[in-house]
């Protein structure tokens, strides 16, 4: 049996008490490393909290060669990890399509995910988000434009975005990075964002939310990672007071 298991936002005390109980028990223990990362804690502390030894998969290990993953799921349990809760990412959905068609049966276990942790955070409200990107660190003669065009569209129609910031072995993209990025890119497409909210750490002790102009969300501190941004439509009354008085806007 295959179970997907998410481990929540900030570190290896986010799990669920069913998720820990599965974990402890399963006779393999992978966590998908790439599409998000608890950043507060390590591998070492997990495998110890955990009492399981476990394995760190790569995005090829998972979506090139996921016979990793599913030959001991044929005949044992195996817990599949990842930050958040599992079935945000399209590549965990695809891993338990593999599954299936295999006969394995498959689980979740879900945890907490960003999508719904930016909403309390910053009390925007979850039914007014439009489509969701990804903001990619650009590389040389590649800098995409898609994520301000979801931006424009999802303005036009008095939505939020929430934009989703690039993760890479040696980096994390941050808020101030992403706000200068996504300026550049609008004033190349002819889009206006008129504000910005950022924010770190989700689902720590020390959650930081800054919400303002570029200028003042560029010069904001917001620490270590992980961070994330939001791009809201226009504000509801109440949207606009938990801001100010949660986000200091």
């Amino acid at each position: 049996m295959l179970t997907f298991i998410g481990l929540g936002l900030y570190d290896h005390k986010d799990v669920s008490v069913r998720g820990l109980e599965y974990i402890r028990h399963a006779d393999h223990v992978f966590l998908e490393g790439y599409t998000s990362r608890l950043e507060g804690t390590n591998e070492s502390t997990m495998a110890t909290y955990f009492g399981r030894p476990i394995q760190i998969l790569g995005r090829e290990d998972v979506e090139q060669h996921p016979e990793l993953i599913l030959d001991p799921a044929m005949s044992g349990d195996v817990a599949f990890l990842t930050g958040g809760d599992p079935m945000v990412s399209t590549t965990h959905a695809d891993l338990r399509i593999r599954a299936k068609l295999r006969g394995i049966r498959t689980g979740i276990i879900h945890g907490a995910s960003i999508s719904s942790a930016v909403c309390g955070l910053t009390g925007l409200q979850n039914y007014r988000f439009g489509k969701s990107c990804s903001l990619p660190f650009p590389r040389k003669n590649w800098s995409p434009v898609t994520p301000v065009e979801v931006i424009g569209k999802n303005l036009s129609q008095g939505l939020h975005t929430l934009v989703y910031l690039d993760i890479q072995e040696d980096r994390c993209m941050t808020v101030p990075e992403a706000v200068t990025l996504l300026e550049d890119l609008a004033k190349r497409t002819g889009i206006s964002i008129p504000l910005f909210v950022g924010v770190a750490r989700a689902g720590s002790q020390d959650p930081v939310v800054c919400a303002g102009s570029a200028e003042k969300v560029c010069k904001a501190d917001f620490g270590p990672p992980l961070h994330i941004l939001v791009v809201p439509g226009p504000l509801h009354v109440m949207e606009q007071e938990y801001l100010e008085l949660f986000g200091g806007l």
